[in-house]
This record gives structure tokens, C-alpha cells and sequence, in this order.
């Protein structure tokens, strides 16, 4: 075969490879790095397929993916099987560009999830990289049988590639048994949560456009303009002229959005406790259980003892935020004899709070001082020693 023999090409196949190999392996780790958001990802993307049967296994399909990404593209840096690898890189991309194509020509799915929550792309910028990559991916398919592996010893190689599929899978496995090694969300440990929901005074609003449907009462005709058009006419004046339906509100230019924007704590009634919540001046326990269903009961037992006893003794506050109905609550309350102070938010900023069901965050003064996974329940003695070493005034 004559494809890439030259010196240039060869230099050329050598770029590329390191290239996508890398570039493969870094969108990978990003995404093992939070399996279980990813997971939510592909949830997004079964509920839009009807695919919603394969949820129950969207956290393996998680890390299954995701590994796939590292070990294809450390085996493409390794030259290991090289033909077959080329071939997986390329049903891959090909799979993930119909996949970020379908997002963005329907508005399917608002965010890819392509580089996890480090890099956030739309839709369209996400297809786009994956054409690019697309392209490279081709230009290696050409030359893919001018790859020649990195270690001349077959031992070495199969070392390396099996090394690449063991700390790949076990990097997701062990990300997910516990937290994020690098918390890229807002309610990441140390997070100034009450600055991340705040908007400064001379922030840049929202700018819109409102489009009107005006309709003659005398001879029927339609027009639509927009509100600048509709004051600058004076059409408003002509009393001939009104308007149909609900305005159409066009989004012109984005302004200042806080960092954390959808996180609203009611009661049962709907009452507001967000503020009061996040802002408190002592150390608070906040339990995260999105969805109780789903929870893990023992660990939630585990924490309402820790809870019951931080109360008696430290007078700490323990709260439980769900987005289960209230009957919810009480069925599973009873049924596993819990008793912790219940409000309720909605699912996606529970489920950014803490990869967890359930999970707990230790707030003061708004700030994230720590967090722990269902399968990491801190002890009360740790607890003691590193934050309660003195009694708390009253709440």
C-alpha cells in the first residue's frame, strides 16, 4: 500500500495520532471524572430516543463510554491493534456526531455533555468539534495501516493496553462509589454559594424583543412588528389596529447570569426558604436525596442518627432536600422511621449539589465546607473534632 510512505506523511499520520489519541483520552477522563453526571446525560438523551428502559443502566453505559474514549485513545498513542482501533475511533465519532447533529437541529438535548461540566459546549459547538474531528479521524483511516506500535515488545504492549483499561474503568468505578476528584459545579467544596447566587446591582440585564400580531378591525390585514417598531409607528394611536394573542418575547442578548440560578427551598405550602437556609450563620447538615425512591435507606438511617445526634448535643440543624412529592416523604419516613426536617427543590439543582442519593454538604454562612457521598458517611467523632469543638448558640 502506498498511502503515507513519505517522511511528511508519516510526520503528518505521527501528529494527527498524538492529536486525537490525547484529545480522546482528555474528553474521556473529564467525563470519568463524573460518571454519574454523565449518566444524567444519557438519560436526557434515552428520554428523546424512547429509550427510557435503559436508564436503569445509564450509570455502566456510563462508564462504559467513557473508558471507551481513554482506551481507544491510548491504544491510538500506543499503535495497539491499530486497524482495529481506528475502526472503533471512527464508529465512535461517527455515533457522537449524529448524536450532537440531533441535539442541535431539533433542540433535543440543551448541552452534549462532550467535555463533562469542565468545558460546557452548545449543541452546534459540539457537532462542529466533532466534525474536525470527524476529518482527522479519516485522514489516520487512510494511513492506518503505516501505524506501527510504540514498544517493539508485545509484552510491553499488552502491559500498557491492559494498564489503560484498568485505570480507566476503576478511575469511573471509584469516581462514582464516591465524589468528583475535581468538582467542577457550583456547589463545589468551598463554594461561596450566597455570591454564586447573587447578581450585582449594575449587571447586564436581559435584553428581549417583543413581536406583536396586529390585525386591522377594518379590512383584516396582519402585520407583526416588533415593540420599538410598534411605538415609533404611532400604530398604537389608531384604535383600528389591535392586538392578537400572547406577544412572542425573542431573547436579543443574553446579560449577567448567576452562577446558581435555579436552586429555589420550599416547604410543603411553598414558602420560600432558600435564603434562610443557605445564609445561616451555623453549621447546617444538609441531607440531598433528589429522589427518594432511589435512595439508599440505610445510608439515610446512618445519617438521622448522626443528625439526632449533632441536634441533642451541638444543636446543629439538619435539613433533607428532596424533589419527591411530600406523600413520598411520609411513606418512605415511615417505612424506614426517619425523622428529619424536609424541604423541597427541584431535581436538577439537587442533583448538581452532590453526586449522591443521598449526600450530605456541611453549610455555614453560606459556604460549602464540606461533603460526603452515601458511601462515605462522615463518623460524629470526625465531625466534632474538625468543625463542632464548640456548642452553637440557639438557632
Amino acid at each position: 500500500m502506498k498511502t503515507f510512505q513519505n517522511d511528511k506523511a508519516i510526520s503528518l499520520l505521527m501528529i494527527l495520532r498524538i492529536a486525537v489519541g490525547l484529545l480522546f483520552i482528555f474528553s474521556g477522563l473529564v467525563k470519568l471524572n463524573d460518571p454519574l453526571g454523565f449518566a444524567y446525560k444519557l438519560d436526557e438523551y434515552f428520554d428523546v430516543f424512547h429509550l427510557s428502559f435503559l436508564s436503569s443502566v445509564s450509570v455502566f453505559l456510563s462508564v462504559a463510554f467513557c473508558a471507551l474514549e481513554v482506551i481507544l485513545g491510548a491504544f491510538l498513542l500506543l499503535g495497539y491493534r491499530a486497524v482495529l482501533t481506528v475502526w472503533g475511533l471512527l464508529v465512535l465519532i461517527l455515533f457522537f456526531s449524529f448524536l450532537t447533529f440531533y441535539s442541535a437541529a431539533f433542540d433535543a438535548v440543551k448541552s452534549c455533555g462532550c467535555f463533562g461540566d469542565a468545558i460546557p459546549l452548545t449543541p452546534w459547538q459540539s457537532f462542529f468539534k466533532d466534525i474536525v474531528l470527524l476529518v482527522l479521524i479519516l485522514i489516520i483511516f487512510k494511513g492506518r495501516h503505516q501505524i506501527k506500535p510504540l514498544f517493539k515488545s508485545s509484552l510491553a504492549m499488552n502491559t500498557a493496553a491492559l494498564a489503560s483499561i484498568v485505570l480507566s474503568t476503576g478511575f469511573g468505578i471509584y469516581t462514582y462509589t464516591y465524589l468528583p476528584v475535581i468538582d467542577f459545579l457550583p456547589y463545589h467544596k468551598g463554594a461561596d454559594l450566597i455570591s454564586y447566587m447573587s447578581v450585582p446591582q449594575d449587571a447586564q440585564l436581559d435584553e428581549y424583543q417583543i413581536i406583536y400580531t396586529l390585525k386591522n378591525t377594518k379590512t383584516d390585514e396582519v402585520r407583526k412588528m416588533s415593540d420599538k417598531e410598534y411605538m415609533d409607528s404611532g400604530i398604537w394611536e389608531d384604535s383600528s389596529w389591535i392586538i392578537e394573542g400572547e406577544p412572542n418575547k425573542k431573547l436579543l442578548k443574553q446579560g449577567y447570569k448567576a452562577r446558581i440560578s435555579d436552586l429555589i427551598i420550599t416547604d410543603t405550602q411553598g414558602v420560600d426558604f432558600t435564603s434562610e437556609l443557605i445564609s445561616s450563620p451555623y453549621y447546617n447538615l444538609v441531607i440531598v436525596a433528589y429522589d427518594l425512591s432511589g435512595s439508599n435507606s440505610k445510608a439515610l438511617q446512618a445519617i438521622n442518627l448522626l443528625a439526632a445526634k449533632a441536634h441533642k448535643e451541638y444543636n446543629i440543624r439538619t435539613v433533607l432536600l428532596t424533589s419527591s412529592s411530600p406523600e413520598q416523604v411520609s411513606v418512605f419516613f415511615e417505612k424506614h422511621t426517619l425523622s428529619i426536617e424536609t424541604f423541597y427543590a427541584d431535581a436538577v439543582p439537587l442533583k448538581s449539589m452532590i453526586r449522591s442519593n443521598p449526600g450530605i454538604l456541611l453549610l455555614k454562612e453560606g459556604v460549602v465546607l464540606d461533603k460526603w457521598p452515601q458511601s462515605d458517611v462522615p463518623s460524629y467523632n470526625y465531625l466534632i473534632k474538625s468543625y463542632f469543638s464548640k456548642p452553637q448558640k440557639s438557632n
